[in-house]
């Protein structure tokens, strides 16, 4: 039998809500489980722990799907007098009871089948003490080895050994890059899989200056190696990687050497659970034919919190979305998996904005890409679909899963492999210097897939530059105006300004003062308010009904001239979540706090720059619209070169032979 999963307890210390990814005691039990390792519990006699957890349920669903397996072992080894009961869900969450029996200092395993999974459900194992007693060494195994997997053209490849370069792009987080180093190092199930570990340093405050650094790589010795680059990035470096694993151009490059048959991308500033890439790579090695394996997010800052279960593109305005079936920021210590809600309901008479049980979780979701803070990309996949498109940041990773399910190769999002990444919550990057390129690279991809009319994605252009003239947000209008121009200007200036446009978008942001970040709004002269209105009336939520009286006024108000005493006094200083444009659309001047807190922009409204940018904007929406067939072609007929390994040894390695 072949190891999938490891049962797993938490790390000393951890709060109660983060214990809930692992385990969950009876509240009738009058004590709490221990343990020293992170897999023996030692449970007191006349207990209750359940394991239908996050890090230590089985996902049966996904392997009844994608892999090759039509059962699955759970064993266990037990000491004391224990009874074991194994249960799976349904699709709506309801528990249905498979096998149990009482063990007592021995082993115990159960062959569950996966049949009952083929829309959704779990499989979780529940334990009751007669005695004290002590489990240790469980896990999910494979009752048999993989077998070959079989490509789309109908060829057969593998099985795989059980083998993994590991790449990790870096920039200027040095004490997070060598904190990912010593993760992956700590655990020695993990460090034996691993061939090499690639890391491209992208900033001026190199890892290497960092404290631990000499001790972390040398845990790799000469599996480490570290590329120091210019800001090319998440896709220079994540293309760097994978450019490294397969040997260059040629094949040869030395940290290639290994010729892993797997590709694994985290980003630097996550924290990782080390088994989700053991359960990655076994995952990888079992699917019937090849498939990117995507480690879902979990929130840094609210550890219990998921962010969503699979994401997909919409192809109604072409922007990312959460899968049918998903919600978003689920809270696993307030609604484990055995929350079925007050009702039960099924999931169809459900309402999808009020998200009170975890009914969502036990349906299985079929994702179409995975972000790149974890992904496990096949060597035949990427030797087959090219390197990542030149775009910086933002849609990279999106175009990769779009571009590998035309080849065949579809992503699976799954649940258990997971790593802790900072909310979106507490990042502008919706309205900063990267709404830039979240415009530019989705035309881009769009120009490569998006089939069928164009309407819906200029409507949301338009009303996403409506919304941001009326919150005062005009540096974002005018470098998505600039993100426009440069789609329009084509594929054949990509590498070119690959390292440029960040430098150049950064000197437009600093014209306008809703760019410039300042220390505090108690540095500014106290709020003046609206007449009539109460400060604390000026930010905050309405009702729809409101929200159309709003329209009319905010409109109103913004097409009037503003008074220029208010560039000097705000009227207002507004938290992130007041920032609307029914609050802002009332006033000529206001601070308005980042979303990190850690300062404020001052945004004054301007008549006659809304108008030009609004202009401007207008005229190149009408262009992208009439051209958008014209530059699908281009953009196509580009791709090939721009994901090239050759194109992008240029970038690497100018000057050289290749």
């Amino acid at each position: 039998m072949e190891k999938l999963q490891r049962f797993l307890l938490p790390r000393a210390g951890e709060p109660f809500d983060v214990r809930m990814l692992y385990l969950i005691e009876s509240e009738r039990n009058h004590h709490r489980a221990t343990w020293e390792s992170r897999t023996s519990l030692s449970i007191p006699a006349r207990s209750e722990v359940s394991f239908q957890t996050y890090f230590n349920a089985f996902p049966a669903s996904y392997w009844r799907r994608w892999s090759q397996l039509d059962s699955v072992v759970l064993r266990l080894e037990v000491t004391g007098t224990v009874r074991v009961d194994v249960f799976r869900s349904k699709i709506d969450g309801a528990r249905i009871a498979v096998e149990g029996a009482v063990v007592s200092n021995d082993a115990i395993e159960f062959e569950l089948s996966l049949q009952p999974f083929e829309d959704g459900g779990w499989l979780w194992y529940e334990i009751t003490t007669e005695t004290d007693a002590t489990i240790a060494n469980a896990g999910w195994f494979a009752p048999c080895a993989p077998g070959p997997q079989t490509l789309p053209n109908g060829e057969k490849v593998g099985p795989f050994e059980p083998r993994v370069t590991v790449g990790i792009p870096t920039f200027n987080r040095p004490a997070d890059a060598v904190a990912a180093l010593e993760a992956l190092a700590s655990d020695p199930e993990v460090d034996a899989i691993i061939d090499t570990v690639i890391m491209p340093d992208q900033g001026n405050k190199h890892p290497a200056d960092e404290p631990g650094y000499a001790a972390a790589t040398a845990a790799f010795g000469d599996r480490f190696f570290e590329f120091r680059q210019g800001n090319l990035g998440g896709s220079g470096g994540y293309s760097r990687i994978m450019y490294e694993a397969l040997g260059g151009v040629d094949g040869d490059k030395p940290a290639g050497a290994k010729k892993s048959p797997y590709i694994l991308y985290m980003d630097d500033d996550i924290a990782i659970e080390p088994d989700s890439v053991l359960r990655a790579l076994q995952v990888a090695r079992y699917a019937k034919s090849p498939i990117l394996v995507g480690g879902q997010m979990l929130n840094l800052q609210e550890r219990s919190h998921l962010h969503t279960m699979g994401e997909v593109i919409g192809r109604h305005d072409f922007m990312w979305t959460s899968a049918p079936h998903v919600h978003y920021d689920h809270d696993f210590s307030a609604h484990p998996l055995s929350d079925r809600g007050e009702n039960a309901n099924p999931i169809d008479a459900r309402n999808p904005k009020v998200v009170t049980d975890s009914i969502d979780l036990h349906r299985r979701i079929d994702a179409e890409f995975n972000g790149w803070w974890m992904c496990m990309i096949p060597r035949v996949v990427a030797e087959e679909i090219g390197q990542p498109l030149p775009l910086f940041i933002k849609w990279d990773d999106a175009e990769y899963g779009l571009r590998a399910r035309k080849h065949g190769y579809p992503t699976a999002t799954w649940p258990g492999i997971a790593i802790w990444h900072m909310a979106w919550s507490d990042k502008d990057d919706a309205i900063d210097w990267q709404a830039y390129f979240h415009l530019r690279n989705r035309l881009v991809v769009a120009a490569n897939y998006h089939e069928g009319p164009v309407d819906g994605i200029i409507k949301s252009m338009q009303k996403a530059t409506f919304k941001h003239l009326l919150c005062l947000e005009y540096s974002t209008v005018a470098i998505q105006n600039e993100a426009m121009k440069d789609f329009l200007a084509g594929p054949d200036h990509f590498f070119d300004i690959l390292e440029t446009s960040l430098p150049r978008i950064a000197a437009i942001r600093k014209t306008y003062s809703d760019a410039v970040v300042l220390p505090t709004a108690a540095d500014l002269p106290a709020p003046s308010g609206i007449p009539g209105v109460p400060i604390q009336d000026i930010g905050g939520r309405l009702a729809p009904i409101k929200k159309a009286v709003w329209l009319a006024k905010g409109l109103k108000h913004s097409l009037s001239k503003a008074d220029p005493k208010h560039y000097e006094v705000p009227q207002a200083n507004l938290a992130p979540v007041e920032a609307r444009w029914f609050s802002l659309s009332r006033l000529d001047g206001a601070t308005v706090t980042t979303a990190d807190g850690r300062g404020v922009v001052y945004r004054k409204r301007n008549l006659e720059q809304a108008k030009e940018l609004l202009n401007e904007s207008r005229r190149l929406q009408k262009e992208v619209a009439q051209r958008f067939e014209e530059l699908k072609r281009s953009y196509r007929a580009a791709h090939a070169e721009m994901t090239s390994r050759k194109a992008w040894s240029e970038i690497f390695e100018p000057g050289e032979e290749s």
